[in-house]
């Protein structure tokens, strides 16, 4: 039997004219039959450290005081050879220039970056289930588009590689949370941000253990930590 892939998708700063320099695509993924497993352990975390298991993980809480505790999620998956991480880096914004090009707005481009982000992910001898976390009230059709381009795409036109493309809720699902974490470290690098010691330690761990500066691409075969840094195109002549 071919293997089943949970792929838990987040961004950070993915709006038009949000005032941030770079934008962060990424996601965590797993085997299936290793999701609960895996889940567990996340919580576990958690209580070693005195939070709830309900609590939850997110790059915008970290801060120096709860650096411990941080820094064990981030050894937890370097240390789980199941989990692996992709990011697409987006260095600069502003630099767009959707205009230029025929039939491209930023959705347009947004759904093409989300594509680049996962096609490397995908292989066509198994079976993929991918979630989003709920960011508006428009995720109901992003979920629908983004299904139908990574299908077209790969030919899968009855939908059994690319089984389902869904909204969740990321304080419900534990592997959603550690996307977030990684996600936030390469993004908060990426716009050379230096304000919060416990985030820079968090960054420095990621880097150690990854051995890559995450500001550069890796090898496109890269399993553990892999890294796109994308490059706006050429204004078309």
């Amino acid at each position: 039997m071919s293997e089943t892939f949970n792929i838990y998708c987040d961004e950070s700063c993915h709006l038009e004219n949000d005032r941030q320099k770079a934008m962060v695509l990424g996601a965590i993924w797993c085997p299936v039959d290793k999701t609960r497993e895996i889940a567990v352990r996340l919580r576990e975390i958690k209580q070693k450290h005195g939070h709830p298991t309900n609590f939850e993980v997110k790059w915008t809480k970290v801060s120096p005081a709860g650096k411990a505790f941080y820094l064990d999620l981030i050894d937890y998956f370097f240390d789980d050879d199941d989990l692996h991480f992709r990011a697409l880096i987006v260095p600069d914004k502003s630099l767009l220039r959707h205009d230029a090009f025929p039939d491209q707005d930023h959705d347009v481009w947004y759904y093409k970056m989300y594509f680049d982000m996962l096609k490397v992910i995908l292989r066509p001898d198994a079976h993929y289930r991918i979630y989003l976390d709920i960011k508006d009230t428009r995720g109901g059709q992003k979920v629908a588009k983004l299904h139908q381009v990574l299908c077209n795409d790969r030919y899968d036109f009855s939908r059994q590689v690319i089984e389902r493309v869904q909204l969740v809720r990321s304080h419900e699902i534990e592997q959603l949370q550690l996307a977030d974490l990684l996600i936030g470290a390469v993004a908060y690098l990426n716009r050379d941000l230096h304000g919060n010691a416990g985030k820079l330690a968090l960054i420095e761990r990621m880097r150690r253990r990854s051995g890559y500066d995450l500001t550069r691409s890796t090898l496109l075969r890269e399993e553990k930590t892999n890294i796109f840094r994308w490059h706006a195109a050429e204004v078309p002549g």
